[in-house]
């Protein structure tokens, strides 16, 4: 085959799919169009309301927060610890007293 011949056969092909391509376009639209769900439009106070709330909502959380933006760390009053580590020797005991 002769260069030109192919470059004509490509362009042929080219011309096809972009038609192909357009129909596939239209027949996306109009189902979009039948079946999309409008979109609600929401007024400048909404939006204002909705925006004070998140706000509100962020203070809130970073209230809790240090300085550093990290959460303050908990910490386990000393009869926690001592009930915690008398409870973990007992369970070490009687894993042991189970080997014997």
């Amino acid at each position: 085959m002769k260069m030109t011949a192919i470059v004509q056969q490509l362009k042929r092909e080219q011309d096809r799919l972009t038609r192909e391509i357009r129909g596939v376009a239209a027949a996306l639209a109009a189902v979009g169009a039948a079946y999309g769900r409008p979109r609600r439009q929401l007024s400048v106070a909404a939006r204002a309301r909705i925006a004070a709330a998140q706000r509100a909502r962020w203070a809130k959380v970073k209230t809790g927060q240090t300085k550093s933006g990290t959460p303050k760390k908990r910490t386990l009053s000393a009869a926690a610890r001592k009930r915690i580590a008398a409870a973990q020797r007992a369970r070490w005991a009687k894993v042991r007293s189970g080997r014997k």
